[in-house]
This record gives structure tokens, sequence and C-alpha cells, in this order.
């Protein structure tokens, strides 16, 4: 069984910056494509940023694109989305996904993740 837990979450002005962190345990995380999602209330869950199993590809949503940054360390299981110059329309709850095996590709849909985590309150103040 794959678990997922993030941190990182809470509360920031506008303009700073967080860093969020998921950490996986399963047998073979290097293989895992990894993804970062959002999901406000009342809106359907968002794609934000995917990356592949070696960290070699990544992919944004255009909303985030040159203000969030994902990465991966598979020495310590561990996805991270560094986001800057937050904006209040980025306020919302943060989830990572795993799709287990990833192969060579990023994935911008949510269904095509198969485990995810509980997520973490992001809260942009303007």
């Amino acid at each position: 069984q794959v678990q997922l837990v993030e941190s990182g979450g809470g509360l920031v002005q506008a303009g700073g910056s967080l860093r969020l962190s998921c950490v996986v345990s399963g047998p073979t995380f290097s293989t895992y494509a990894m993804g970062w999602f959002r999901q406000a209330p009342g809106k359907e869950r968002e794609f934000v940023a995917s990356i592949i199993w070696s960290g070699g590809n990544t992919y944004y949503a255009d909303s985030v694109k040159g203000r969030f940054t994902i990465s991966r360390d598979n020495a310590k299981n561990t996805v991270s989305l560094q986001m800057n110059s937050l904006k209040p329309e980025d306020t919302a709850v943060y989830l990572c996904a795993s799709r287990v095996p990833g192969g060579i590709y990023y994935y911008t849909r949510a269904g095509s993740y198969d485990y995810w985590g509980q997520g973490t309150q992001v809260t942009v103040s303007s």
C-alpha cells in the first residue's frame, strides 16, 4: 500500500512563499509519477504540477507556471512544491498524488493517479 503525507501549508500574505512537501511510503517510489493538485471550496480539483519518475521532466498549469516549482528526491521518497509570488487565488487544499508505475510521462488528469494524500491547507491573504 502506498501512503502519502503532505506538510508545509499555512497562512501567508500575497507575494509570499511556501514550500510543500509530500513523503511517500512505498517500495518503488523512484518509479512513480508524482503530481500536485489543489481544491478550493466549491470548486473541482485542479491540476497544479507533475513530475516524472526521474525528475527530468515537469509540467505546470498555466496559472502557476513561472511561480511554482515541483521537484523530487528519490533517496528520501519526497516530492516538493516550491510556491513563490503567491496570490489569493492560490488559496486551496493542496494534495499530492502518485501513479504507480509512472513510466516516462507526466499526467495532468486526477483520474490518472492511483494514490492520494489527505492534503494541506494553503491560505493566501490579500
